[in-house]
């Protein structure tokens, strides 16, 4: 009888790539998951991941992981996915300083590019990261919606069109390849380390705006508690869509109390032509429906990750108040940020006032940074 010390038994589950893998949530998830692959081999396939490669521009400082550099926009990406069982794409541009044809190209064209590389790989299934804000904000959404819930976003140059499209791609994509998985995963607004975002900005300005006969509710997503989430769904099998969420939800009371930020309130016409002038003016980066998701509710419930056992570690008010301890010095206008005092004059009480003081301030700026 052989007495020779027995081998651990090594893992079974997937081989699972992550783009983005060098920064943000695609950073934190190749780190899980390669914590994750480390146990598999020490214990056995319980654990589910076999294998972590990451999938980036360039080389990240993630540990236990296969680094593949390539732009996710090449379409040569197929090559490196050759052993690849599962994908996460997580690489995406979010910052309002972006010009939006090079933002659109890169979220778009890089999940073009991840779906048809992983379908010519022969790749299983695909999980795109989008955003809640698919489901549009508006007066008179649910709250909270249902994962189901139809897709009401205006499909514009806005940050939500991106998403929009990506959720296009992924609907058409079992069809385009079939035999391929492709899952969405819906955050609500992320917040944490290095976000900026239209909706983080409008915490970066001294008073927040609010629309007359509106009742703002507020979600978020930490990104930590993203990944998380994404390593559930890699792991689990939760299939989509998913929505990625704090439970429940903030009015705007809450939001004050925490935030110490008063709001000032306009008429809908006023707030969103004033927006809508600006950005033809060049002078907001964002089109005025972006500014429907920090007036209007857009809460949605995370039923299927909640079934799968998982639960966010932050609540609303302490993401909020992490989202106010990253933007602390930071002052913005209708999502173009500005010095403190031009951003003072801007929220002065008033639609006239508010509209030139704004349109002064960012100019202000604009010739100081020439």
């Amino acid at each position: 009888m052989a007495t020779g010390k027995v081998r651990p038994r090594r893992s079974k589950g997937p081989v699972v790539a992550v783009t983005g893998a060098a920064f943000g949530a695609g950073r934190l998830l190749a780190a899980r998951l390669a914590e994750r692959a480390a146990q598999a081999d020490e214990v056995g396939s319980g654990h589910k991941v076999r294998k972590v490669v990451a999938i980036d521009g360039h080389r990240g400082d993630v540990p236990g992981v296969t680094w593949r550099v390539v732009d996710i926009r090449d379409p040569l990406l197929s090559n490196r996915l050759s052993d690849v069982d599962v994908i996460v794409h997580a690489d995406l541009e979010y910052s309002p300083e972006l010009d939006p044809r090079e933002r659109r190209t890169h979220n778009v064209r890089g999940a073009q590019t991840v779906v048809t590389a992983a379908a010519a790989a022969r790749v299983r299934r695909v999980i795109l990261v989008t955003s809640a804000m698919v489901y549009g904000a508006g007066p008179d959404n649910e709250v909270p919606l249902n994962e189901d819930a139809p897709l009401l976003a205006e499909a514009d140059t806005g940050i939500a069109g991106d998403f929009l499209e990506i959720e296009d791609l992924a609907a058409s994509a079992p069809i385009t390849h079939p035999g391929l998985e492709v899952t969405v995963v819906r955050p609500a607004t992320i917040v944490g380390p290095g976000i900026d975002t239209v909706m983080t900005r409008h915490f970066e300005a001294p008073r927040l705006l609010s629309v007359k006969g509106s009742t703002p509710a507020w979600q978020f997503c930490h990104i930590e508690d993203l990944a998380a989430a994404l390593e559930v769904v890699v792991v689990s099998g939760v299939t989509g869509p998913v929505a990625v969420t704090c439970e429940g939800w903030l009015g705007s009371d809450e939001v004050s109390e925490i935030t110490g930020k008063r709001s000032f309130e306009l008429p809908a016409a006023v707030t969103f032509g004033m927006a809508q002038r600006l950005h033809r003016l060049g002078m907001t980066p964002a089109p005025a429906t972006d500014l429907h998701y920090v007036t209007y509710p857009w809460v949605v419930d995370a039923a299927r990750l909640r079934a799968a056992g998982w639960k966010p570690a932050y609540d609303n008010a302490t993401a909020l108040r992490v989202l106010m301890d990253e933007s602390a010095g930071r002052h913005a206008v209708v999502g173009r940020r500005v010095g403190g005092k031009e951003a003072t004059m801007a929220t002065a009480a008033g639609a006239t006032v508010a509209a030139i003081g704004a349109a002064a301030a960012i100019r202000r700026a604009r010739k100081r940074r020439r």
